[in-house]
C-alpha cells in the first residue's frame, strides 16, 4: 500500500506530464481511482457503497463516512484531524478544470463549518461532503 505523500506526488506527477494548467473532470476522475482503491481496501467498502457517490448517494454507514474522510486526508485537505479550508481551496486551484473552480470554491465556502458540529472526521468528512454535493450536484466530483 503506497503512503498518502507518495501517492499524492504521484498524482501530481501525472497531472504535470499532462502540461496542463488544470485537469479536465475526466482526468480529475481518473487520478481518483488510485485513491479509491487505496481507500475502499483500507476501509472495507464496496462499489456498491461507495460508486455513486458523485451522483448523490451517500450511504449512512461509518465505513462510508471513514472512506469519504480517507479521499480527503490522501488528497491533504485533512489537517491534525480537520478539514482545512485553505487546503481545499489550494487544491482547487491545482487540480480542478478551469470551468469547475468557483463552484468547488463556493461549495467549501458554503459547507466549511459543516464539520463544526462534529467531533469525529470520519462523521465531518460525509456531512461535509454532502453539503457540498447538495450545494451543486452537477459540479460535484469524489472519488
Amino acid at each position: 500500500m503506497m503512503d498518502r505523500k507518495r501517492l499524492c506526488l504521484l498524482i501530481i506527477a501525472l497531472f504535470l506530464a499532462q502540461g496542463s494548467d488544470a485537469m479536465s473532470r475526466q482526468q480529475l476522475k481518473n487520478s481518483g481511482k488510485m485513491l479509491k482503491k487505496n481507500c475502499m481496501n483500507k476501509n472495507q467498502v464496496t462499489e456498491d457503497q461507495i460508486g455513486s457517490i458523485d451522483k448523490g448517494k451517500f450511504v449512512e454507514d461509518k465505513k462510508v463516512m471513514c472512506y469519504i474522510a480517507c479521499i480527503f486526508e490522501m488528497t491533504n485537505v485533512v489537517k491534525n484531524n480537520k478539514l482545512n479550508y485553505d487546503a481545499s481551496i489550494k487544491q482547487i486551484d491545482l487540480m480542478y478544470p478551469p470551468d469547475l473552480k468557483e463552484s468547488a470554491k463556493a461549495a467549501v465556502e458554503k459547507c466549511k463549518d459543516v464539520q463544526k458540529k462534529y467531533k469525529d472526521i470520519c462523521e465531518a468528512s460525509y456531512w461535509t461532503a454532502k453539503c457540498m454535493y447538495d450545494f451543486k450536484p452537477e459540479d460535484f466530483i469524489f472519488a
